[in-house]
């Protein structure tokens, strides 16, 4: 037995138990009800055999699952501002090869969540008290937990992939090895030939991801639900190699679920989008919420004639008319990143075009001006990627040499000239600035969205879409290329490498703040003292922002990595928490942004700029596609300049004096 977990009511309980199964492509089926303002509809899920089964499956031990057998209150309020979510491939080296990917057409994303959310409710963590061992003492069920909140789980069944058309080209192998004898054994063989593709069939793959899911039921599953989870299990099965691995769960969300907010948009027209909760997806569809949890997806969603669905995809989705008065828009991704940061938004947009052919043509003008500075870091580009297998944009010789990645604008009907005066004109120059600054953009396009009056942040950055407030809109051309450059940085910071622990949020916010600066000053033109002047009046207005929080909040929420040495740790079945995830305050500060930043100002006064922004780009050429700690990042930039080892900058002073700590270092 596992030690027990034993969440504090501030801390948000990640119930999934990924060592045992890990999820690696869902597919949703949705319709979007305003009317009774609910999403309904169904979910497939297809599993790989976790790590942690594996290992000890092999060895002969005993392995039993998570749980949170006590019952303990946690108050949902809120956290986590902009966009943070983690990002993109898996660290674990035990569950996957590193492969040299060559990425044929599009790619795809990775990771942005965010947090917030108004609610507080007093809740209990529902435990589960089954476990299982490999040699079945007392023949215990294995229980397959899902992260799930404010649903309404109707049925939960196997589907029966066998039944594909066309699916006997996965069954072959298993013919000669024997595994095809029993029906239950050649499912799960399928869905694991299936999910291990490699990435030069990513299409295939698709293909018969779409197939399977619309395959027959073959027998319904026992479940039942908590306040934090789904608890799924098939009567007699008792390991995780043997439990379905590929289910599906019919369901529907609840007007006053907290990962969706219900709304109208400010030309009083209703919409609904995914607004950064702190419980992130988990109450708008069952899924893994754990970072380790990195899955690829695609979605179907159905609304009525007249709203305009925008996702988190790597496809810029045409609607197909099903019925009179329903359209249906399909999105997808290929790169494999973590549930929370599928985004999802769903009203009467309008695209904003821009009006003039001369203003157009001058802004393209601009943006290969930056071309040239960012093509001596190609070289990084011809070593093998470290991630797990996917069709990677580093890889992909096109995509590389792609300054401005297509990018589209929507907003509701009344602010339509307001983002063609400003918006539509600097999200180019913004993008031309942070490729040359970063070099290969890790998504293939951008959505921007203007979002209803209600979104309690300026931004919100998700794979393929950004989420922007109106408030940016007034502030002229300079506080809507800051916010857009600080969004744009988190498709590199946040996205393409996202943080392994959550609590580590400032590898997304710290990161972002600093470099939109970098991005904002190169996509002005600015001349070297302008710059300067420019971000040291920045620096000034920062630190006494930072000086005012650090004198008015708790001490315990000023420390960056609050975990400590036990950041990154797991449980045996790869539950944990994120530490003060549900704390009211923390949707207020901006102390991991701040501090973050000033921590990166630091380092690069001490390095110097040029050295420290080539150690960057190295770093995005290493571990795009991945989860990372701080010691990831401090470690390599310090080996890079051996000889700031001498001078006492070492990756244990920095944790000391920056991130285990509160306050502002001296």
């Amino acid at each position: 037995m596992e030690t027990q977990l034993d969440p504090m009511k501030d801390d948000l309980p990640l119930m999934a138990n990924t060592s045992y199964m890990l999820v690696k492509h869902y597919v949703l089926d949705l319709d979007v009800d305003f009317k009774g303002k609910v999403i309904e509809g169904s979910i497939v899920l297809f599993f790989e055999t976790g790590s942690q089964y594996m290992k000890t499956s092999s060895a002969g031990e005993e392995c039993c699952q998570s749980q949170f057998d006590e019952t303990c209150k946690m108050g949902a309020s809120e956290p986590c501002h902009i966009s943070m979510i983690n990002v993109s491939t898996c660290s674990s080296k035990t569950e996957y090869n590193d492969f040299a990917v060559s990425g044929k057409e599009e790619e795809a994303p990775s990771d942005g969540s965010s947090n917030h959310s108004n609610n507080e409710q007093a809740s209990g963590i529902s435990s589960s008290k089954d476990c299982y061992d490999i040699e079945n003492h007392g023949n215990k069920d294995f229980l397959l937990v899902l992260d799930c909140c404010d649903l309404s789980v109707l049925k939960v069944e196997e589907v029966d992939v066998a039944a594909v058309s066309g699916i006997e080209k996965f069954t072959r192998s298993a013919k000669l090895t024997g595994i095809s004898k029993k029906l239950e054994n050649l499912r799960n063989w399928i869905v694991h030939e299936l999910v291990t593709l490699p990435a030069d069939r990513w299409k295939e793959q698709l293909y018969y991801f779409t197939h399977c899911s619309q395959a027959p039921g073959c027998g319904e599953l026992l479940f039942s639900t908590g306040t934090w989870s789904l608890e799924i299990r098939k009567s007699g099965i008792q390991t995780p190699a043997d439990f379905p691995h590929a289910i599906r769960i019919w369901y529907k969300t609840k007007p006053e679920g907290r990962s969706v907010t219900w709304t109208t948009d400010q030309s009083g027209r209703p919409c609904v989008y995914t607004m950064g909760s702190p419980i992130n997806n988990r109450a708008l569809f069952p899924c893994q919420e754990p970072p380790i949890a990195l899955s690829t997806w695609q979605a179907s969603v159905r609304a009525a004639a007249g709203f305009v669905v925008l996702m988190s995809g790597e496809n810029s989705a045409e609607p197909v008319q099903l019925r009179e008065g329903i359209l249906s828009w399909y999105y997808y991704v290929s790169m494999p990143m973590p549930a929370s940061t599928f985004t999802i938004a769903v009203g009467c947009w309008q695209e904003v075009k821009q009006q003039s052919f001369k203003q157009t043509a001058a802004i393209e003008t601009n943006t290969e001006f930056s071309l040239p500075s960012s093509r001596s870091d190609f070289r990084w580009h011809e070593e093998v990627c470290g991630h797990m297998e996917y069709p990677c944009r580093f890889q992909n010789p096109a995509a590389r040499l792609q300054a401005v990645i297509p990018y589209r604008v929507f907003a509701p009907w009344c602010l339509m000239e307001s983002c063609e005066e400003y918006l539509l004109r600097l999200i180019p120059q913004c993008l031309s600035a942070a490729y040359a600054t970063l070099g290969t953009h890790p998504f293939s396009r951008l959505d921007v969205l203007i979002v209803p009056s209600n979104f309690s942040s300026l931004g919100m950055a998700s794979p393929h879409i950004i989420f922007l407030s109106q408030s940016v809109l007034p502030g002229g051309s300079h506080l809507c290329g800051t916010r857009l450059c600080h969004e744009i940085a988190h498709a590199w910071f946040g996205l393409a490498i996202g943080a392994r622990d959550w609590t580590e949020e400032w590898i997304s916010e710290g990161f972002a703040t600093f470099l939109e600066d970098i991005f904002w000053a190169r996509a002005q033109q600015l001349s070297h003292d302008e710059i300067k002047g420019q971000q040291e009046l920045k620096a000034l207005l920062r630190w006494r922002r930072l000086r005012d929080e650090v004198q008015n909040s708790e001490e315990e929420l000023q420390v960056l990595r609050p975990k400590k040495e036990s950041t990154g740790e797991l449980s045996e079945s790869g539950a944990s928490v994120v530490k003060y995830g549900l704390k009211a305050e923390k949707i207020f500060m901006q102390v991991h942004y701040l501090k973050g930043y000033f921590l990166l100002r630091s380092l690069a006064r001490t390095i110097g700029e040029v050295s420290y922004l080539a150690s960057l780009r190295k770093f995005v050429v290493k571990f795009h596609g991945q989860l990372v700690l701080s010691q990831d990042f401090l470690s390599m930039l310090l080996e890079d300049i051996p000889k700031q080892k001498g001078s006492g900058l070492t990756v244990e002073s920095i944790f000391q004096n920056w991130l285990d700590t509160s306050g502002i270092p001296k």
